[in-house]
């Protein structure tokens, strides 16, 4: 019986990717930013489209919370605080 494998190679973006812990930042929903609020912090500070933004605004509204940022903690870290100074309820995961 013979039984080959095939070697697998990887590029270092995929090796780097496994090893380093994501982290997700967290938008939730609160009773106090207007959606105009928040969709402007997210155009402005994380760079989305507007129609982008309000599709998350209203995935937040209707689900509570939503996922707007992926990354090592230190840079989903810095997101958390400048969206934290804007008002917005957010925490990383």
């Amino acid at each position: 019986m013979t039984i080959e494998t095939q070697e697998e190679t990887f590029t270092l973006d995929e090796v780097l990717s496994a090893i380093t812990p994501s982290h997700k930042l967290i938008l939730w929903n609160d009773d106090t930013n207007t959606f105009e609020h928040v969709i402007s912090c997210l155009m402005k500070h994380l760079q989305y489209t507007e129609p982008e933004a309000e599709k998350i605004a209203w995935k937040v509204h209707t689900d509570g919370k939503c996922a707007v940022l992926e990354g090592s903690y230190t840079e989903v870290d810095v997101y958390r605080k400048i969206l934290k100074s804007e008002g917005l309820t957010v925490s990383v995961e």
